[in-house]
């Protein structure tokens, strides 16, 4: 059984361990130090409920999580969030990424925001598939703006006007 649900404070080790991996294995994160537990993702995660935070549940195990959160902190930018979202590497390829998505764009309409940006390391084709699938646009490209495993890596900004 599959389940989207709001994100809650006892999902914090298993989200923990689901972005341990993407910082040490993979580019799709900046970050470079894994979270040590549950509550370092508590420090930056909107576990609050101040902007949409959900995870897919699949069989009573946290599969993957996505959440919403200010693209930039100037007043003007408000209508505008940030999305993250990251699914355990064994349930990778089922669609929870796109349902966690679809969530959250709904909820994001719902609350009365505008639009909604992803930063995405290049290459990543699994998320870039899955935003472009989603109806978000790519608007821009920065070239060699971060640095990780020995690589420069670019970021392609994608939106999508709610």
């Amino acid at each position: 059984m599959i389940q989207i649900r709001p994100l809650a404070t006892a999902d914090a080790d298993a989200i923990a361990d689901i972005y341990a991996h993407y910082v040490q294995h993979t580019t799709a994160t900046f970050d470079t130090e894994p979270p040590r537990s549950g509550e370092d993702v508590m420090m930056k995660l909107p576990f609050d409920g101040a902007y949409p935070a959900y995870v897919c549940v699949a069989d009573g195990v946290v599969a993957g999580y996505c959440y919403a959160h200010p693209w930039k902190e100037r007043h003007a930018y408000r209508y505008t969030l940030e999305n993250t979202v990251y699914l355990h590497p064994d349930h990778t390829g089922k669609g929870y990424g796109r349902m966690l998505m679809e969530r959250l764009i709904e909820a994001c309409r719902d609350e009365g925001y505008h639009a909604l940006v992803a930063c995405i390391t290049v290459p990543n084709p699994a998320s870039t598939a899955l935003h472009e699938r989603l109806g978000f646009r790519r608007v821009s490209l920065f070239r060699e703006v971060g640095r990780k495993f020995d690589h420069w890596l670019d970021v392609a900004d994608y939106e999508l006007i709610l």
